[in-house]
């Protein structure tokens, strides 16, 4: 454990009531009680609409040919406006 990490968590048993040593004892017992961690430890993992984007971008970069390029804002407004008009 790091330096900061173990400050910081010391100073947050501190607030709480707690010592260290009795934060950890009660997070053991829990897990032995349980028999399980006693909360939820996952990945952050990306929903439908963020994984649709990721495979869109992975799909522009695998065929460039399918998208268009800008070189300032001005230039995608311009090509924007041409299609309205179309």
């Amino acid at each position: 454990m790091d330096e900061d990490l173990k400050r910081n968590f010391d100073e947050t048993c501190n607030d709480l009531g707690l010592s260290m040593t009795a934060a950890f004892t009660v997070f053991a017992k829990t897990v032995v009680r349980r028999q399980r961690i006693p909360f939820e430890i996952s990945k952050d993992t990306p929903n439908a609409q963020t994984i649709a984007a990721i495979e869109e971008v992975q799909e522009m970069k695998r065929n460039p040919h399918l998208h268009k390029g800008f070189d300032s804002v001005e230039a995608l407004f311009e090509d924007l406006e041409s299609e309205d008009d179309e």
